[in-house]
């Protein structure tokens, strides 16, 4: 398997852990009575999430492959996109989701929100100083 292979499925296994890990947390917020009401909105985050990282590494893979120079062009577009996709998301939801129950499910998508954004963030941190050092 090529190095750039071996990292795909490093980023993708550290995208379930950690997406796992989020969800056990909040599954123990719920016993202890932190968060009620939390099954949709953990259910809209796993899945937009899980959906959004294994896209990122596979175009991040292509581009690595074919077009090198145009990674820092990825970096920062990957970024917008996930934001605007993120807003457009809680946007949707918003009409299908109770108003009472829209402030428990901002506070939990955006708790993943911002742990996959801090994923990202290292990983390809990581990935573009490893190929400046060589």
């Amino acid at each position: 398997m090529s190095e750039i292979n071996r990292k795909c499925v490093k980023y993708i296994s550290g995208t379930v852990i950690l997406i796992g890990v989020i969800s056990l947390l909040m599954y123990i917020a719920s016993i202890i009575g932190w968060v009620t009401d939390w099954m949709m909105p953990v259910a809209v985050s796993v899945a937009f999430f899980l959906i959004m990282e294994v896209a990122d590494i596979l175009v991040w893979r292509m581009v690595s492959l074919k077009s090198p120079d145009f990674l820092t062009t990825f970096y920062s577009s990957v970024s917008g996109f996930r934001m605007l996709l993120a807003l457009a998301a809680l946007f949707v939801c918003y009409f299908c989701v109770d108003e009472g129950k829209m402030a428990t499910f901002v506070v939990v998508f955006l708790i993943y929100y911002f742990v996959m954004l801090a994923h990202h963030a290292i990983f390809f941190a990581r990935e573009a100083n490893a190929k400046t050092v060589k």
